[in-house]
């Protein structure tokens, strides 16, 4: 298990500036059979859990995407958020899947985006979810968020929304930080961000870390499916408010057609059973992204602004453009 130090910076900017794709600017003799998309799409998404072949969990969505709009869609499997929005910006990247958090920081320093639909992990249900404060079964020293004071923590990415921004308010409300800056928390606490929900459950449950944070489903459900973790093997200390789903947005350089058309693909055909009844996968093999979800809903953009609280409440660097 590989842990990352908040001091390791990922080059993705520098990568994903060389994967330029065929954005509106250069529409036109670059479009793909008069289909109104540029010949290829850039997808960005950064792992929610280690994970080394990120992109064969949206090879039936690639498909659908390249069946549908006539382009190449070339995935980039990005290490940090930062990056993402960087490409983003350069009109690098034309879509992309973000955490909330993510979302709001990208939208804070100027990324033109728009929402096209936010993910849900079975049929009928409304996008969100939960994250978790977690530590061993057998830690009787921690039961609370105020047990992590003096504690090495485990956080994901300070990108991330169920992993960095949501604990940090949970940490405020319990009197063990001031602010949610990397300072405050540093001197509260031993952090460790360990790049991933995964990774960051692992290292509670090995003993690397006291306590920690992930998103609920990551722990109460894929990473034991996996066999990666026991049942039982860590308990839940604190659960923070539902926070709005992780989102698919678009580069708004693509022009309204096309975001238009994107929103009803994703919204009506980036589903299990729309993928599968098109013949693109089968089963839970139509399960889209890391999060494993049933399929992609509509979503405003007022959803995020819970989001938006919690980072007035953080005051957290983050959140600044």
């Amino acid at each position: 298990m590989k842990i990352r130090s908040a001091a390791v910076a990922a080059g993705v900017a520098l990568v994903l500036a060389g994967c330029s794709s065929d954005s509106a600017e250069s529409t036109g003799a670059g479009e793909a059979a008069g289909t109104g998309f540029p010949e290829t799409l850039t997808l960005a998404s950064v792992p929610a859990e280690n994970s080394t072949d990120l992109k064969s969990s949206y090879e039936p969505l690639i498909a659908m995407l390249e069946d549908e709009t006539g382009a190449t869609v070339e995935f980039v499997q990005a290490s940090d958020y930062a990056g993402v929005i960087e490409g983003i910006i350069a009109d690098n990247v034309d879509l992309a899947f973000f955490g909330p958090f993510a979302y709001v920081v990208a939208d804070l320093n100027g990324a033109a985006i728009t929402p096209l639909g936010a993910v849900v992990g079975e049929k009928g249900d409304a996008p969100g979810y939960q994250s978790y404060g977690l530590a061993r079964s057998d830690n009787d020293a921690v039961n609370g968020l105020a047990d992590f004071a003096d504690k090495t923590v485990c956080f994901v990415d300070p990108g991330s929304t169920s992993g960095f921004l949501y604990p940090s308010a949970g940490l405020i409300e319990a009197g063990v930080i001031e602010s949610g800056s990397e300072a405050d928390i540093s001197a509260a606490m031993t952090p460790i961000f360990a790049g991933g929900h995964d990774a960051s459950a692992l290292a509670i449950a090995n003993g690397d870390c006291d306590a920690g944070f992930a998103f609920d489903t990551m722990v109460d459900r894929t990473m034991i499916e996996k066999g990666d973790l026991e049942p039982g093997e860590l308990k839940t200390v604190w659960e923070s408010e539902t926070i709005a789903g992780s989102v698919f947005v678009a580069n708004e350089a693509l022009g309204t057609e096309a975001i238009d058309r994107l929103t009803t693909l994703f919204t009506e055909k980036a589903n299990m059973e729309a993928l599968q009844g098109a013949g693109y996968c089968e089963g839970e093999d139509c399960r889209i992204t890391d999060e494993r979800v049933w399929g992609v809903v509509a979503v405003e953009d007022s959803a995020y602004d819970g989001v938006r609280k919690v980072c007035d409440v953080t005051g957290s660097e983050k959140c600044r453009s």
